[in-house]
């Protein structure tokens, strides 16, 4: 073979790589089950939803990604160190409650956080009945919180306010913490109204006795099905400007959104006033893109620290309700000039997303 012949084919050879890889990373699909782990040729691109489950939550430390979601009879956490490729991660039974016990049936939302050199899981459960619903406490001193005993400590609730609640997490502000957290105050049952509510915490698993109502279902997009605050999840802006993004009206309904509440410049966070809330959803649902019901959600940056991603739920399909067809889905997000954050509208299934930047 002479010297021009084996130029020739060597670049042939390079120009069918190109396309080979460009056709990889840029093909489309519509299919909404979960994504198949990595071929031996990687690819810059993913696609929602990521696998099916509801009220996701992440935590990241070190490098690794946490995640939780709800599935009814325990906690299951699984880690990765790239979220586009979640589904492929195995999960582990961290916590299965005793049964009969008052934390042992509808076990949701679980989150984990690190405070203090220890790792803590927050979580909802009761024994059966509605009414019975509070959020719990799980503590693990291990490096690992794949490895080690999870201690149950218990209910954690502010005095007075012991009544039906769910989906806790917590908003650290200048040093200080905060449990945020939906009750619905009415014992009888009758008024199914659910608010968001925030106390001081004294430690991990303990809340200082004053309780403040933060906000409560009041504009019309907060009232379908009937009215609904819940799941609310704190967000630090680049200005440290504090937020919280909830989730609004029934989760049954195809208009379940999210809305915000500000932190002022100064404020207190215990004090309602100090917070200015959304008049209007500030994520909600997008039919063309097969978003139904959008909500319950959290926030992760990318593994290089450059990029601000929110999480999700969503129906693909209308009239579908709080069932087992919700999936989760994630998206990348901006601040505006204001310091707020814009979440845009919900992204197409099956549509090719890149990934989180510094992937590996």
């Amino acid at each position: 073979m002479n010297i021009s012949t084996s130029k020739g084919l060597k670049i042939y050879l390079l120009w069918l790589g190109i396309a080979v890889s460009v056709g990889l990373s840029c093909g489309k699909t519509n299919n909404p089950t979960p994504i198949d782990p990595e071929p031996p040729l990687a690819v810059s691109t993913f696609s929602n939803p990521l696998m099916n489950g509801a009220d996701p939550s992440v935590f990241q430390k070190d490098g690794v990604y946490y995640y939780l979601q709800t599935n009814g009879v325990s906690i299951n956490l699984w880690s990765t160190t790239a979220m586009s490729k979640l589904s492929s991660a195995v999960p582990k039974t961290v916590f299965t409650p005793v049964a009969g016990a008052a934390n042992s049936r509808n076990v949701w939302a679980p989150e984990l956080f690190f405070f203090d050199g220890k790792w803590y899981i927050y979580y909802t459960a009761g024994n059966g009945a509605d009414l019975s619903q509070r959020t719990w406490v799980l503590e693990n001193s291990s490096p690992d919180p794949t490895t080690g005993t999870w201690v149950d400590k218990g209910k954690i609730f502010s005095p007075g306010a012991d009544f039906w609640a769910i989906d806790g997490s917590v908003l650290e502000v200048n040093g200080n913490r905060y449990f945020i957290w939906c009750g619905r105050p009415d014992v009888t049952n009758v008024n199914l109204t659910q608010n968001i509510y925030i106390a001081r915490m004294t430690n991990p698993f303990t809340l200082e006795g004053t309780t403040t109502k933060l906000t409560e279902p009041e504009f019309a997009w907060e009232k379908n099905g009937f009215g609904v605050n819940e799941g609310p999840q704190a967000l630090i802006g680049p200005d440290n400007k504090a937020f919280i993004i909830y989730s609004a009206s029934y989760c049954g309904t195809d208009d379940y959104a999210l809305g915000q509440l500000s932190l002022k410049a100064g404020g207190n966070p215990m004090v309602k006033a100090d917070w200015t809330k959304s008049t209007t959803p500030v994520f909600s649902k997008q039919p063309g893109s097969n978003a139904f019901g959008p909500g319950h959600n959290s926030f992760f940056k990318s593994p290089d620290g450059k990029e601000n991603w929110l999480i999700y739920h969503a129906n693909s399909a209308t009239n579908q309700g709080c069932a087992d067809l919700r999936n989760v889905r994630m998206q990348k997000f901006m601040f505006k000039a204001d310091g707020s954050p814009d979440f845009g509208t919900p992204v197409a299934t099956g549509l090719q997303i890149a990934r989180p930047s510094g992937e590996k």
